[in-house]
This record gives C-alpha cells, sequence and structure tokens, in this order.
C-alpha cells in the first residue's frame, strides 16, 4: 500500500514513449531555408547546422493510439563534414519511410518498386504517413527523448493492422510520375510545394550525434 509520507515506491513522471514501440506517424518537415540544388536539395527544406552539417529537421506526430498526438523531434541526416555515415543513415531511414507508407517490400527491386521509393524533392515527404519503430535517445541536457531511426516495412506482422485500412498505402503526397502513371502517358505534372514559415526548434533539442556535427 502506498502512504502519502514515503514515494520511494512512487512511479517516476516520465514522457518518453517506451523504446521498441510501433506506431503511426506523419512526417512534417520543419524548412531550415537551405538549398544546393546540385544535391537535389530544393524548396527550403534543408537545414545547414554552424558545423556544416545538413539535415531535415523532422517533426513526427502519432496519429493513432495510446500516444495519439504525441509529437517526435528527429533530424534526418544529410551531409555531414566528418564522413559519409550521417547522410547514408538518413538515406536508409527515408528509403524505409517510402516502403512503410508506399506498402513496399523492403526486398522488391521490381521495376514499379523502385519507381515508389523515388520523390520529385523534399516536399514529397513532408505529410508523408507510416509506421515508425520509436527508439529513445539523449537532448543535450543529457535527458532522455523519443526518436525515430527506423520505419516499419509492410511485411511486419503488424503492419496491416497499424496502418488500417486492410494496409493500403497511405501516401500525402502524390507518387513520383514512374509510379503513378503508365507507360504509355504523359507523367502528370506535380504541384510546386511552397515551404512552410520556419517554426523555432524544440526546447533541449538536438537529434544530430556529435560526431555528426
Amino acid at each position: 500500500m502506498s502512504h502519502w509520507n514515503d514515494f520511494n515506491d512512487a512511479q517516476s513522471n516520465t514522457n518518453v514513449i517506451p523504446k521498441g514501440t510501433l506506431a503511426k506517424v506523419r512526417l512534417t518537415i520543419r524548412p531550415g531555408g537551405f538549398d544546393d540544388p546540385g544535391q537535389g536539395w530544393t524548396g527550403g527544406y534543408a537545414r545547414c547546422g554552424s558545423t556544416g552539417a545538413v539535415y531535415l529537421d523532422a517533426e513526427y506526430t502519432v496519429l493513432e493510439g495510446p500516444y495519439a498526438k504525441r509529437k517526435i523531434w528527429s533530424l534526418i541526416g544529410l551531409y555531414s563534414p566528418k564522413g559519409p555515415d550521417w547522410a547514408n543513415m538518413g538515406r536508409g531511414l527515408i528509403r524505409g519511410m517510402l516502403n512503410s507508407a508506399r506498402g513496399v517490400s523492403d526486398k522488391d527491386n521490381s521495376p514499379e518498386a523502385q519507381a515508389r521509393r523515388r520523390i520529385n524533392g523534399f516536399g514529397d515527404l513532408d505529410g508523408l504517413e507510416f509506421v515508425a519503430r520509436i527508439d529513445i535517445g539523449r537532448d543535450t541536457n543529457g535527458e532522455e527523448r523519443n526518436e525515430i531511426k527506423s520505419a516499419v516495412m509492410p511485411d511486419h506482422r503488424d503492419y496491416a493492422q497499424i496502418m488500417g485500412h486492410g494496409a493500403t498505402p497511405s501516401v500525402a503526397q502524390p507518387l513520383h510520375p514512374a509510379a503513378s502513371a503508365p507507360q504509355h502517358q504523359a507523367p502528370t505534372p506535380q504541384p510546386q510545394q511552397t515551404p512552410a514559415p520556419q517554426a523555432p526548434a524544440a526546447p533541449g533539442f538536438s537529434g544530430r550525434p556529435s560526431w555528426a556535427e
């Protein structure tokens, strides 16, 4: 029995979603205003840090389940002056997001699957809905915080239930023309993305590891 003069058995008031939780999320990119057309970084979505690292400032909103409406902030690496590792991790995460959102097995290398893993620009990722595996990291103050490092693929046993509607892919942005238009038709022009106003960074948050700065 708990007593109001002894708090040793009280549970800590943590706001962290348990590590390994699977949830359907929506990705929102908080624009950073940095473009490099030579890399395909246009639309003002990328952000360049003071150390020269380039990344997407990602905000994920949990859409359903016990943690619905909770938000998770994390960074998607595009470039680090310290080497290719951070960018490779970012590319791998985006591939997983597209597989999850568009219902493509990671093992599927057919022309159709390859087309569904292509985007016209970062604007195609803004609003993407997929199944994420929630992880736990540390913020700049050393406190635990949630982050997202991987997506759940369609061949996972819980994917269909979490995505809902018979696991119909939820694609907030139009697919790459090669994926959405038959080969004998001209691709449908894609609407131009307009960056949203820049949002302030989350307090005490930095999803960039020290080796990537």
